[in-house]
């Protein structure tokens, strides 16, 4: 059993090192880390989960960012620990986290990432969103917290500054 909580500045540190443990070195050279510098994440959004021993399993964030223009949320990164991968606690910090984020005023959700994974929550591929080089085109996807959320939302993804 995990409690999900709204990550505080004393988790911070936890957090960075979960990302670190899953991620390859260097995961701060990514295009979509630029979208990040100097901008604060959507804190309401960014969730940890800690078992019964108040043990980080996983977290999540998200960041404001505009897509030509529109307000839209960027999802990432989600990482759940090696030991409790297999578990569903991946999707369940992101099924919990959209939930959050509809009442909270957002529309659409965009993310790098892996369509057959992420596609068990809803997402889907917006081929008319560009994000920085170098990503892959075809792991650019979005999902709708709103109908019509992502009509006539496409071009550059930048920094909400």
């Amino acid at each position: 059993m995990y409690s999900l909580d709204v990550e505080t500045s004393d988790d911070w540190w936890e957090v960075e090192a979960l990302y670190d443990l899953c991620f390859a070195p260097g995961r701060e050279a990514l295009s979509s880390y630029r979208l990040r510098d100097g901008v604060d994440p959507v804190a309401a959004l960014c969730l940890v989960a800690r078992d019964a021993d108040e043990i980080v399993g996983g977290a999540i964030r998200f960041w404001p960012v505009l897509v030509g223009g529109a307000k839209t949320l960027l999802l990432g990164p989600v990482a759940v620990h090696p030991t409790r991968q297999g578990e569903g606690l991946g999707g369940l910090l992101i099924r919990d986290a959209l939930e959050r984020a509809g009442p909270l005023g957002w529309s659409r959700v965009l993310l790098v990432g892996d369509a057959p994974y992420y596609g068990k929550f809803g997402f889907e591929k917006q081929p008319g969103v560009i994000m920085p080089p170098p990503t892959n085109p075809d792991r650019v996807l979005g999902i709708e917290l709103r109908p019509d959320a992502w009509q006539g939302v496409t071009g550059e993804v930048t920094r909400l500054v």
